[in-house]
């Protein structure tokens, strides 16, 4: 589930770690409620130091989107509202990444739009 972890040097690892977690809470594949692995278990997977990890998974506590149980370590919010906030900010983040990109490119918000609608993906035309 934590596998293929590849850090970005322009950017510092726990955040880094925040975002791939947030992006596993969106897409369902941390689920609702669900455990996390605890801090040196999940450090180790991720290939980082156990204190970064920490920052991470504090910083995700701080931001809602972990609860810790004294007893039991850290599980994922089971707030089906702050998880469908989350994956549409992430949403519309991915989006002004692409009309930037697309900008950049010298690609209007017309043509941009007929790229999209006329996308096909892969082989069967789907996304």
């Amino acid at each position: 589930m934590y596998l293929g972890w590849n850090f970005d040097n322009d950017k510092p690892i726990y955040l880094q770690i925040c975002e791939r977690i947030k992006n596993q809470l969106a897409t369902g594949e941390i689920g609702s409620g669900e455990k996390i692995k605890p801090v040196r278990e999940f450090a180790l997977e991720a290939g980082v130091n156990p204190n970064t990890m920490q920052k991470a998974l504090s910083e995700l506590e701080k931001e809602g989107f972990l609860i810790s149980e004294r007893t039991s370590g850290r599980r994922a919010t089971d707030n089906t509202e702050d998880i469908r906030v989350l994956k549409l900010s992430l949403a519309d983040t991915a989006t002004g990444k692409y009309l930037l990109q697309m900008s950049t490119l010298g690609y209007g918000k017309q043509q941009t739009s007929e790229f999209i609608l006329n996308y096909g993906g892969n082989e069967n035309g789907t996304l």
